[in-house]
């Protein structure tokens, strides 16, 4: 689904402006990094929020040249305003450490070979990482809706046969973003993709496509230098999704260039999933299942409704990955809102809330890092727990339930 400690840093701060996108300026980190350990990362960074739905969204144009139609990444194209530090400052004084920042590229990407990235793009993209790291937020960014096989102008794709040509362009992109922000420090995390998988593909074929982007990933940031050579990088399995990320098919890629600095006993890659279980409660745009847990009312509920099932899930995530020294970044979470009509649940919130405080005890749990899902939609169906124009919370309930664990 889907900045930097500058402009007050004055000790160790190496500060270069660039101009770009009409006089916008963008400014460059402190050299200074501070290593942390998978305890410390987990704890610095929880809990997280998704500024979903802008700098993944997307419009379509048609080139008066060619008359072809192209696809390009817009941040107000689904209906949210543009992104601001006021809202950045709001979702910091709620109690958030640290923002997901999903990115698309399509168009913005050029022609082979160079695949040049368009400037004014990754501009903007440095802006809004500016604007969290600036705030002493953790900033994600990521490769986000060209993996999409529903999206015209995708490219990312683990089932199709033109790999070499797909992994040369993957390869270019992160090279691209890996330079730009090399000298940021430790306040800004790369994450490989979003949700990426094909099943209408054969799996150990795109499964075998998904572990070598993820190797690809690791070595093309590792090897730019600087403080990437030290970066917490975040690592996807088959759609983000928890079994088939626990399955025998994935594999974590080995990370043979990464600093001397850090120490031999530490990893220094996290494993990305995404929790919507059930979806019948978390993201149907029905009314069938608005309540979730052990004390609903409903009798309409599937086996995934309840604290049993979310537990057994992250027993998973800790036997399978954080028992071993790598978090797990819980990159979406969330349930839509089926209070608004006269067919909702006026009681949904509340179900909502526990779902949430639910979720992030279990994170405490097993060492992950929970990223609520915010899609800037406060009406029927939607996931915001902001108001992106006012800059005012909107849902103080699930809030309340994060915070409350992480008091």
């Amino acid at each position: 689904m889907k900045t930097i400690k500058i402009q007050y840093c004055i000790i160790l701060l190496v500060v270069f402006t660039i101009t770009v996108m009409g006089g916008r300026s963008v400014c460059a980190a402190s050299k200074s990094f501070h290593n942390l350990n998978q305890k410390d990362i987990v704890k610095v960074m929880s809990p997280g929020w998704n500024l979903g739905n802008q700098m993944e969204a997307i419009k379509f144009e048609k080139d008066t040249n060619t008359g072809i139609t192209k696809t390009y990444p817009s941040e107000t194209a689904w209906g949210n305003p543009v992104i601001t530090e006021e809202m950045i400052k709001t979702v910091k004084a709620a109690g958030f450490k640290s923002v997901r920042i999903p990115v698309s590229y399509f168009s913005y990407i050029g022609n082979a070979p160079d695949y040049t990235i368009n400037a004014g793009w990754l501009s903007r993209v440095k802006e809004v990482v500016d604007m969290c790291v600036k705030n002493d937020l953790y900033a994600v960014i990521n490769i986000h809706g060209d993996g999409y096989t529903t999206i015209d102008g995708g490219w990312l794709h683990c089932g199709s046969w033109n790999q070499a040509e797909i992994q040369a362009k993957y390869v270019a992109v992160w090279k691209q973003i890996a330079q730009a922000f090399k000298g940021y420090d430790e306040h800004l995390i790369f994450e490989s993709m979003n949700e990426e998988g094909d099943d209408k593909a054969d799996r150990a074929f795109a499964y075998r496509n998904i572990n070598t982007y993820q190797q690809l990933f690791v070595d093309t940031v590792r090897k730019t230098g600087g403080n990437n050579a030290k970066r917490w990088l975040i690592v996807c399995g088959w759609l983000t999704d928890i079994d088939k990320t626990c399955e025998g098919y994935f594999e974590i890629p080995s990370d043979k260039y990464r600093s001397k600095e850090v120490p031999n006993n530490e990893k220094r890659i996290m494993i990305s999933v995404h929790y919507y279980s059930p979806w019948e409660f978390c993201g149907n745009e029905d009314y069938q299942i608005s309540e979730w847990g052990s004390y609903t009312k409903s009798k309409n509920l599937t086996a995934q409704t309840n604290e049993t099932y979310l537990k057994t899930q992250f027993d998973k995530l800790l036997n399978k990955f954080t028992s071993k020294g790598y978090p797990v970044f819980v990159g979406e979470f969330g349930s839509c809102d089926k209070t608004k009509t006269n067919r909702g649940n006026k009681d949904n919130n509340i179900y909502r809330a526990y779902f949430a405080k639910i979720l992030c005890e279990n994170c405490v749990r097993t060492n992950c890092i929970p990223m609520y899902w915010d899609n800037g939609w406060n009406g029927e169906f939607g996931f915001a727990v902001f108001d992106r124009r006012t800059h005012k919370i909107t849902q103080k309930e699930i809030i309340d339930a994060i915070m409350g664990v992480y008091k």
